[in-house]
């Protein structure tokens, strides 16, 4: 199956590059010095690269095998932006199944976080979304995701506190009902240290 983000319809980059330049000129940011004078197509092109997933192949493969233990991908890179102040939070996102009838290529599990990760998000929803979403597409017998990141929009402002990380878990299936399992998830994850 093909995944295909979105198409980023209603992208206007000249008006988002002109809107972007007053923006910086009513924060009193003189634009017309030769390292700034750019900043604003800059400052577009970037944002429309945050908000532009790739797309990918959700590759899966008949388990034959019967596997039935764990597959897990901890440590997977994560960068999104605050949906409430437009700034970047940054982290890893740990995220584990119990197979059932199929498994998953392992570069998908990174493919699926970052498809969710690039939009203005909240990280609860984002959690949850890409746990839902390999629940929806995989059947598996549970499905585990944990983030663990740190946002600008409260270490760079606001309350200043730098190092925070903000940590979300969404457990489904047996990783959720059976406790054995979920320790097991939580433990491999890292969570528990």
């Amino acid at each position: 199956m093909r995944v295909v983000p979105d198409p980023v319809d209603g992208v206007d980059l000249a008006a988002a590059e002109r809107h972007a330049a007053g923006f910086l000129r009513a924060l009193g940011i003189d634009l017309d010095t030769e390292s700034l004078r750019g900043t604003p197509g800059r400052m577009t092109r970037a944002y429309v690269e945050l908000f532009t997933p790739r797309s990918f192949d959700l590759t899966t493969f008949p388990n034959e095998e019967g596997y039935d233990e764990l597959v897990l991908a901890r440590g997977i890179p994560i960068r999104s932006v605050c949906e409430h102040h437009l700034l970047p939070f940054v982290g890893v996102a740990h995220v584990g199944y119990l197979p059932g009838e199929r498994i998953l290529g392992l570069s998908k599990l990174a493919r699926v976080v970052e498809y969710f990760a690039c939009r203005p998000q909240v990280q609860e929803r984002l959690t949850k979304q890409v746990a839902d979403w390999l629940d929806e597409q995989l059947r598996p017998k549970g499905v585990g995701v944990v983030i663990d990141a740190e946002h600008t929009c409260m270490t760079l402002r606001g309350v200043r506190a730098a190092g925070a990380t903000t940590l979300t878990s969404t457990l489904l299936g047996t990783l959720r009902s059976d406790p054995r399992s979920r320790q097991e998830f939580l433990d491999l994850a890292g969570v528990n240290r």
